[in-house]
Order: C-alpha cells, then sequence, then structure tokens
C-alpha cells in the first residue's frame, strides 16, 4: 500500500475521531485505536523488505547472525515501545507513555550489549597485538 493510502486512512480515522470526541469520547479513543493497528499492519510488509534487505546484505559481507538478530529486536522494540506510546499520549496519559519509552530505551540497551562487549573485545585486540 502506498504512502498517500495510508496517510488518507490516518486522516479519516483522525476526523472520525473528532466527530465521535464531543459526544462519545470513549468511541474517539477505540477509533484512533483500531486505526492505529490498522495502520502499523499495513506497514509490516514494509519490515519485511527491510529483514529482506539485510538478510541479502549479509550474503554479501560476513556477518555474524547474532548481531543481525539483535538489529531486528531493536527495531521491533522500538516500533512498539513509539507505538504503544504515541496511544498512551492520545488518551492522555502522559506519564505511563514517558515510562514505555523509557523502558523502551533501557531494553534496547540492554539488548545492544552484546555488541557493545564485541566492539570493546575488538578494540582490545587490535591494541594488545
Amino acid at each position: 500500500m502506498s504512502m498517500i493510502q495510508i496517510a488518507l486512512i490516518g486522516i479519516i480515522v483522525v476526523l472520525m475521531a473528532i466527530q465521535f470526541k464531543s459526544t462519545k469520547s470513549e468511541y474517539a479513543v477505540y477509533i484512533s485505536l483500531v486505526g492505529c493497528i490498522l495502520i502499523f499492519y499495513l506497514g509490516v510488509n514494509k519490515l519485511e523488505i527491510i529483514i529482506d534487505t539485510i538478510k541479502k546484505i549479509q550474503t554479501y559481507i560476513s556477518l555474524n547472525e547474532t548481531y543481525i538478530s539483535i538489529l531486528i529486536k531493536i527495531i521491533g522494540i522500538t516500533y512498539i515501545a513509539e507505538f504503544s506510546s504515541n496511544i498512551c499520549k492520545d488518551c492522555g496519559h502522559t506519564a505511563v507513555a514517558n515510562q514505555i519509552e523509557l523502558v523502551g530505551k533501557l531494553t534496547i540497551l540492554a539488548t545492544g550489549m552484546p555488541i557493545l562487549l564485541a566492539l570493546l573485545d575488538t578494540i582490545n585486540e587490535f591494541l594488545t597485538a
């Protein structure tokens, strides 16, 4: 699906949510949530293209499969944290949204530690050799 179509879906969802917000505010939240899930579902195809490209790059150069796996996990953590944080912000719960963002950043940092350790090991090998 093209970006124009996804943008139009987003605009329609927002207009519908605004329409319901004055009369049935709980419906506006549900409409926004369904719209977010729909747009995320439509965007998953792009993630498949990115993962396929990363795997193709891996065939050209020798990369440890663990590093590719960590990279894909970090991308997933980023999208999940951003998605859930934005939904919480839209519902007016910014404190919860900020905590989700904080835990997302900490999770990314923890997930990337093996790459940092491998980099430090490589630097150490060059310095001691």
